[in-house]
């Protein structure tokens, strides 16, 4: 299957309970230097965009 991340980019998913475990990893990710804070914003952005939207395809597919 494959989802568009927020760039418009389409990304193939074969794994999607991997896929799930790894997108809840990143999303909590933060440098220890705050100079980072901007970037680290940005990253939390994408990564909890693509969870939410591999939960939603998880939730989908318990529905048929």
């Amino acid at each position: 299957m494959k989802v568009t991340d927020l760039n418009g980019c389409q990304i193939e998913v074969t794994d999607l309970e991997e896929a799930i475990r790894i997108t809840a990893e990143y999303k909590e990710y933060r440098h220890k230097d705050k100079g980072f804070s901007e970037f680290d914003k940005r990253q939390k952005t994408y990564w909890s965009d693509m969870y939410e939207k591999l939960i939603a395809i998880k939730t989908q597919l318990k529905t048929f």
